[in-house]
């Protein structure tokens, strides 16, 4: 069993030094090896764009979109969950109704959604 061992260690120990010595056998082939990290690289930023940038470019577009059609009677949702109707609109706040007579000053990019109208009776 110690002979097992003793076997093994000596193979992991010159495992390195095999894959350098391989490494320095193939120096002919640098110039594949460029274009395949270059390719490796160009791939990795086109993943990058298709499943990140984008989408969140998207999503901010629709955002900005939906503050800049808030109008006065719109029912909206707040990020923090608040549902009411808006009563008065400006450049930069919003003002909700929530409740009779109970009213809330936000900012407009704290709206999450915008219902369709009649929602808040149904709730």
């Amino acid at each position: 069993m110690k002979a097992l061992r003793n076997a093994l260690s000596v193979c992991l120990a010159a495992s390195p030094a095999a894959a350098m010595a391989q490494q320095a056998g193939g120096a002919g082939q640098g110039g594949m090896g460029v274009i395949g990290q270059v390719i490796f690289f160009a791939g990795f930023i086109l993943i990058f764009y298709l499943l990140i940038w984008r989408p969140q470019s998207k999503r901010a577009k629709e955002h900005k979109n939906l503050m800049a059609g808030l109008s006065k009677g719109d029912e909206v949702v707040t990020s923090g969950g608040m549902a009411g109707r808006i009563t008065k609109v400006t450049d930069d706040f919003i003002v909700i109704e929530v409740a009779d007579n109970v009213e809330v000053k936000v900012q407009k990019v704290a709206v999450a959604t915008a219902l369709p109208k009649g929602t808040l009776k149904d709730i």
